[in-house]
Parts: structure tokens; C-alpha cells; sequence
């Protein structure tokens, strides 16, 4: 596959499609380490990554679930699985951290972006060592004690959660978007 073969077939396979095995330590490292090939004004190194494997991904998906039992609880049996299920449907969950460093002149909102890039490039970087890949976040994402339960600090929040492990099938493509509409050479201000 040629790269742009390799970028016009990329897709995000179905968290519940994705299956063992997922990728080994080395295999793992070296994605992580393409991962973090994105732009970075500043070389702030503005994230950093937490992965949620083996039996994490189950102790993650019971805080989880009694987060949300807590606030808006009482969590029926179905619920309480599919909460508890969550980051262990994959064998490895990469949390993406946006983890803001102070700076004069670039902003949190540019050093999120770059959180969300590593979070794109982990998506390729699993598919090129042959991996199925996506990218979620969840209610958990923007809920602080979720967040604290996770791993993460008060100061951060998450770019999301890219489940990484095999898909042995063929996923239908869907439909995607018409450039036409949604490019337009510049021709001025926008109006008043």
C-alpha cells in the first residue's frame, strides 16, 4: 500500500469490533513513540499518555461506573456492566492527556489541538503495524472526578481514548463528506 493508499483506507473500526490480540510491548512502545511525531508549537510536550491494559482496564471501568452511580445513580445491573465495560472491550486503551504548560503566547486551546493530534497519529501509527484502532472519548471525559478516578489532574483534561487491538473482517465505508461543500476560497470578511 502506498501512503496515500494507506490514508484514503484509513477508518475507524467499532469499539465492540475490535478484539485480542493487541499490539506486545516493543510493538506498543514503537506506536506510542510515532504517536508523539505531531506539531507542538513551542516543543511544550503539552500531553502525555496513560495506558489502561490487562486488568487496569478493569479497575478503570469500575470507577467508572461508580462515578457514575454516584451522580446519577442508582445504576441499573445492564448499566453498571456497560460502564464497567468501557475501557476493556480493546486489550489496550491509550488515554490521551492535554496537559496544558504555561506559556506568553501559545494558548491551552493550540496545546489541546496537539493533544488531539498525538491522538490521531496513535490511530495511524496502529493501523501501519497492522492494528484496528478508535478514537472515543465519553460523558467520562468531561466529568472532573471521572477524570480524577482515571489518572487524571485537575489541570488536565482528555483528548480521548484510542482503543488499539486486531479486527479480522471487512468494514463496510461509509459515506464521507462532499469537499465541495465544505471548501470555499476566501473572498473577503465574513458579514456583519
Amino acid at each position: 500500500m502506498t501512503p496515500l493508499e494507506f490514508l484514503a483506507a484509513r477508518q475507524s473500526i467499532p469499539v465492540s469490533q475490535i478484539g485480542e490480540p493487541g499490539p506486545d510491548d516493543a510493538t506498543l512502545r514503537a506506536i506510542l513513540t510515532l504517536g508523539l511525531r505531531v506539531p507542538d508549537h513551542g516543543r511544550l510536550e503539552p500531553w502525555r499518555l496513560i495506558v489502561y491494559r490487562g486488568e487496569a482496564r478493569a479497575l478503570a471501568g469500575r470507577a467508572i461506573a461508580n462515578r457514575l452511580d454516584a451522580r446519577d445513580g442508582p445504576l441499573t445491573p445492564d448499566e453498571r456492566d456497560r460502564e464497567e465495560k468501557r475501557l476493556s472491550r480493546a486489550p489496550v486503551v491509550i488515554g490521551v492527556v492535554s496537559s496544558p504548560k504555561a506559556h506568553p503566547r501559545i494558548p491551552e486551546w493550540e496545546q489541546f489541538l496537539s493533544a488531539g493530534a498525538v491522538a490521531f497519529m496513535i490511530t495511524l501509527a496502529a493501523r501501519a503495524h497492522g492494528f484496528a484502532s478508535n478514537w472515543v472519548t465519553g460523558w467520562f471525559s468531561d466529568d472532573a472526578e471521572a477524570r480524577r478516578m482515571l489518572g487524571v489532574a485537575p489541570h488536565e483534561r482528555i483528548a480521548g481514548f484510542v482503543h488499539i487491538g486486531s479486527f479480522d473482517g471487512m468494514f463496510p465505508e461509509r459515506p464521507r463528506p462532499d469537499l465541495d461543500q465544505l471548501v470555499n476560497d476566501y473572498d473577503g470578511p465574513w458579514p456583519a
